[in-house]
């Protein structure tokens, strides 16, 4: 399998701060170390502009095949991360935060309220995920079989995709 090259981005106003650790991040490192090396990682308060600001220069960098983010995918007055992460997609993948969401509302009626997109821009997948360790390790684990052949097609892979 090839090596990916992954950012982990958390939203967090209380982490910027350093007022709060970052499990939900070190959480994302460990388990997406099966596909590849994380090469960025960074937290920063819940503004859409610093958001957006950082999502496209990792994207355009030409340097990351994946780019979770933690934190910011609700309905309070802070939650912004899917309105900016909206700004720098080229298109959605609709499915697979649709599939987080199913998988969370088995477990939780608040999983509705879940506003998590999935996306692409350039090359880069970029994937919001929540920002509580529990939901963010149960949204993960959702999508990361799919994730080796996502990553893989966008780097061009020509092979059939009927497996």
């Amino acid at each position: 399998m090839t090596a990916f090259r992954i950012a982990i981005l958390t939203l967090s106003d209380k982490g910027a701060r350093g007022e709060r650790e970052d499990e939900s991040g070190r959480i994302l490192h460990q388990m997406s170390a099966s596909l590849g090396t994380v090469d960025h990682y960074e937290i920063i308060a819940d503004e859409a502009d610093l958001i957006t600001a950082r999502l496209m220069e990792w994207c355009d960098c030409g340097e990351l095949d994946l780019i979770l983010t933690t934190g910011g995918t609700g309905v309070s007055p802070r939650d912004v991360t899917p309105q900016a992460t909206q700004q720098v997609l080229d298109y959605e993948i609709p499915g697979m935060a649709e599939a987080m969401r199913a998988a969370s509302l088995a477990k939780t009626p608040h999983a509705m309220l879940s506003r998590a997109l999935v996306g692409v821009r350039g090359q880069t997948l970029i994937v919001n995920l929540p920002g509580s360790p529990k939901a963010v390790r149960e949204n993960f684990e959702v999508i990361l079989p799919a994730l080796p052949h996502a990553l893989a097609k966008l780097k061009g892979d020509p092979s059939d995709c009927a497996q």
